[in-house]
């Protein structure tokens, strides 16, 4: 049994997943980078610093006369950033800038160890975490406190003295010494390049698999029925990829059906109107008088309904082509010349510009009746401004055909209804001047059973250009 999760709770989920991970990686650094010591962010490097600037500064007033401490102390802090102060070990000023402390940090300072206690412990490595040092904040202002204790042997000084060293400072870094910015920023680095990772493959899902929706969805609504979305997952977006390919199927159906039944009416009208026909022209010649008129006008009428009967039968048939026609290699040039033949008159001269033995994957009897059908709507609409071309080309690994005229085009907002059934752009293309709306209908239908697709876009200035893209014939 497969169990669904929701999307919601995949994604809260692998966030927690991710904070984990996270949280397992900063723990791991943490121990071993870091002792678990009162001055716990002091990491081993920064020990290492502050017990080398410790020396330093022990090294130098051991060797300076005592008038001279201040000057060194100074020094110091002007090369670091750092205030740096010596007390002696019950708090008492000695030299420097910080003269009062604290009270929390006097506290602290107060409560260091000796050395000698802490070197006497049985285990303690040079390096280590040291009692003896302590690192704190204070707030209001917020400032940062380093206290160490050390020794000076200056024999100019009167022999030994235990003194704590303090550095005191405004920023975490203290100049460097405490806290390096740089790994910082390298491991903040690394956990976004991290967290981009591991998110990344539901990401990645996600959006493939809206990618794949959005794709037959597109698909779906130039009236290809026939695609599916081939997702496979268990959440919400899986539940709309099955519910995107119910749609599919059924609206499949609607449609197949609706055109089945418009063939199957449109046949059954063929044979009581051509009798009807019959029986008018008959009435037609033996009609006299008054009864002549009404007997053409019944007439035409009939012819009329008989052509529209006809391009339903047409329109039908192109339309469950896909599944029936037989692609083979066809010469445009030649489909091309056969239709401007058919539809060609003297009163609007029609250009043609065919590449040399272009081939095209297609149904020959389709194709000439899409090329038909786009010449005649053209000369029809366009042919009164100038003159009808017909360019064929090939472009990547399709065979592109364009009808083009000198017409007054269409408005942008209608350019995608041409090719519905029954459509008739309002003005200029009525039922007188456009017939039923079938025409481009049928183009396209004739188009895409030859795995073709067929588009139409305003010229500039002025025009319609209708452009059929298929497959080059190999």
């Amino acid at each position: 049994m497969t169990i669904r999760l929701p999307l919601s709770a995949k994604i809260l989920l692998w966030f927690f997943l991710n904070l984990a991970a996270l949280a397992a990686v900063f723990l791991l650094v943490f121990h071993t980078q870091f002792r678990f010591d009162v001055g716990w962010v002091v990491a081993s490097s920064a020990r290492q610093r502050v017990e080398t600037l410790r020396e330093l500064i022990v090294g130098e007033l051991n060797t300076t006369p005592p008038d001279d401490w201040a000057e060194v102390i100074d020094r110091f802090s002007d090369a670091y950033g750092v205030h740096f102060s010596l007390f002696e070990t019950n708090g008492k000023h000695l030299i420097g800038g910080v003269t009062e402390l604290p009270r929390t940090v006097r506290e602290r300072m107060l409560a260091l160890p000796p050395i000698s206690s802490v070197l006497s412990q049985p285990g303690f490595a040079p390096g280590a975490a040291n009692p003896t040092r302590a690192f704190l904040r204070t707030g209001s202002p917020s400032r940062y406190w380093l206290l160490q204790r050390t020794r000076l042997d200056n024999p100019r000084a009167g022999g030994a003295m235990r003194v704590i060293l303090v550095a005191e400072a405004d920023s975490l870094s203290m100049g460097g010494l405490i806290l390096d910015p740089a790994p910082w920023l390298w491991l903040m680095g690394g956990v976004v390049v991290f967290s981009v990772l591991f998110w990344l493959p539901l990401l990645h899902g996600m959006t493939r698999a809206i990618g794949q929706m959005t794709h037959t969805t597109r698909q779906i609504a130039e009236g290809r029925f026939d695609v599916r979305v081939t997702t496979r997952r268990g959440d919400e977006l899986g539940l709309l990829a099955e519910s995107i390919n119910q749609m599919a199927a059924r609206l499949n159906g609607l449609v197949r059906g609706q055109k089945r039944f418009l063939g199957d009416i449109a046949h059954e009208l063929c044979s009581p109107l051509a009798r009807l026909q019959m029986v008018l022209g008959i009435l037609e010649q033996r009609a006299g008088g008054e009864l002549e008129g009404y007997a053409a006008s019944a007439s035409e009428k009939a012819g009329q309904i008989a052509a529209l009967v006809n391009e339903l039968l047409v329109f039908s048939r192109a339309s469950f082509g896909e599944n029936a026609v037989r692609l083979t290699a066809v010469e445009v040039r030649r489909v091309v010349e056969e239709a401007v033949g058919r539809e060609a008159t003297e009163a609007v001269p029609v250009e043609t510009d065919v590449a040399g033995g272009l081939m095209a994957c297609a149904d020959e009897g389709l194709l000439l009746r899409a090329v038909s059908n786009l010449l005649r709507n053209a000369l029809r609409h366009g042919g009164s401004n100038g003159a009808v071309t017909v360019t064929a080309r090939r472009e990547g690994a399709e065979a592109v055909i364009r009808v083009a005229d000198c017409g007054e085009g269409v408005p942008e907002e209608e350019l995608p209804k041409l090719f519905d059934a029954f459509y008739r752009v309002d003005g200029s293309r009525t039922r007188e001047t456009g017939g039923v709306g079938l025409g481009l209908t049928i183009v396209k239908t004739c188009v895409e059973s030859c795995r073709g697709s067929v588009a139409a876009r305003n010229r500039v200035p002025h025009g319609l250009e209708v452009a059929i893209r298929l497959p080059l014939a190999e």
